[in-house]
């Protein structure tokens, strides 16, 4: 009997071994972006390239993860999910390897986009393989306990990344990465079966998949509410892309306390993630949409005003704790809200979103490292602009749904 056919045939338990494996796999893309950000002002010195260039490393990944979801999720569907997911996590892995031995920084750019190709299977992959093995009701559980999994990632990696940066090297980081990656592939290759049977694959079809983009486009309801959570990520990936040089080069931050500060985002995160849990049925998605613009509006005033009147380091981390803490609020409720209005074509509007939101990501990152890292305002103000954009998105054309 084949491994689809058990999957199939036998109703799947709800272990702590899964969940763990499916978190860990899950992880594979904050551990990969957030390990590395305590070390990129001594990959700059290292490389003895400007800031502004390792920061497009950074984008480089992000870009690569964004145009790739429109790809795996087809393939997932077309071909199964363990060949997506394995070949994927190998190719990670050989990047990570690659990136460790790399002797300059266009080397490095060129692997980071090839890394989030890679990295990009299994944030599309993990999602549709529960869905396979569970029904609805075990589906919301199990990714809730995911996604309580990969929570722990953003929150300890930058610790991690700035302490390896600082015992071994930057490239340290890189090899922790790739044995990672290895022990991912052994554990799906133990416990990871193949979820998708033949008779439910889908062949590819391009045109279609082309049509259904062309839907979501047309509708200015729809592209509202994904471009209010795409560009309230990017106020927080230009946190990511220029946060470490803010932190250690201009207010005097050591590398290994980068990670304690960058935690108290995750600190707040989980705050936030947690009192949406609770609330949202009572007050409403688009309530709850409302609160955490409102914040990140808040917060980016308040950062702006802290630069003006020299506010200094504090001035700068409590704003962005604000801002970064709303991002699950504002990502998970506007994608129920577009979800909802596309019940049959769900996967499509979810890789569309992920895409866009991590390609607007990828470009404000591109514009900040453009500017000298010698000064707080270009992640300032760039993160500002974005929280106006975000609330100007909401309420002029998503607040419609």
């Amino acid at each position: 009997m084949s491994s689809t056919e058990t999957a199939l045939s036998e109703p799947p338990k709800l272990s702590i071994l899964l969940v763990i494996i499916l978190g860990a796999i899950s992880a594979l893309t904050p551990l990969a972006i957030d390990m590395y950000v305590p070390a990129m002002p001594s990959i700059a010195s290292d490389l003895g390239v400007t800031a502004g260039s390792v920061q497009m490393t950074l984008t480089a990944y992000t870009a690569g993860f964004a145009i790739a979801q429109l790809i795996h999720g087809p393939l997932a569907d077309s071909y199964g999910r363990r060949p997506v997911l394995i070949i994927g996590t190998v190719l990670f892995a050989i990047c990570a390897v690659i990136g460790a031995l790399v002797g300059g920084i266009e080397s490095l750019m060129y692997i980071r986009v090839l890394q989030g190709v890679a990295g990009a299977a299994s944030a599309v992959v993990v999602q549709a393989i529960v869905r396979d093995m569970f029904n609805k009701e075990d589906f919301a559980r199990m990714m809730a306990f995911i996604t309580l999994v990969m929570t722990v990632a953003p929150l300890v990696a930058p610790m991690v990344g700035g302490h390896m940066a600082v015992w071994f090297g930057w490239r340290s980081i890189f090899w922790l990465l790739a044995g990672f990656a290895v022990l991912i592939i052994l554990a799906i290759l133990w416990r990871i079966p193949e979820t998708l049977a033949e008779e439910n694959r889908s062949p590819f079809r391009l045109m279609t998949s082309l049509r259904n983009y062309r839907s979501l486009f047309k509708n200015p309801v729809s592209l509202g509410l994904i471009f209010s959570g795409a560009f309230s990520f990017a106020g927080m990936f230009s946190f990511l892309t220029a946060g470490s040089f803010v932190y250690i080069d201009i207010y005097g931050v050591s590398v290994s306390n980068f990670g304690y500060l960058f935690g108290l985002n995750v600190v707040f995160l989980i705050i936030m993630t947690t009192i949406n849990g609770r609330i949202v049925k009572k007050m409403g998605s688009h309530n709850m949409v409302k609160l955490g613009i409102s914040i990140q509006l808040f917060a980016g005033i308040l950062m702006v005003v802290g630069q003006l009147l020299d506010w200094g380091l504090w001035g700068t981390v409590v704003p962005v704790v604000l801002f970064v803490g709303c991002i699950s609020t504002i990502g998970s409720n506007t994608m129920g809200l577009l979800l909802s209005h596309y019940p049959k074509m769900a996967g499509t509007a979810s890789s569309l979103a992920g895409t866009l939101r991590f390609g607007t990501g990828s470009l404000v990152g591109a514009c900040i490292a453009m500017f000298p890292s010698d000064s707080a305002w270009p992640m300032v103000s760039s993160m500002a602009a974005c929280s106006i954009l975000s609330f100007g998105c909401y309420f002029v054309f998503g607040r419609k749904a």
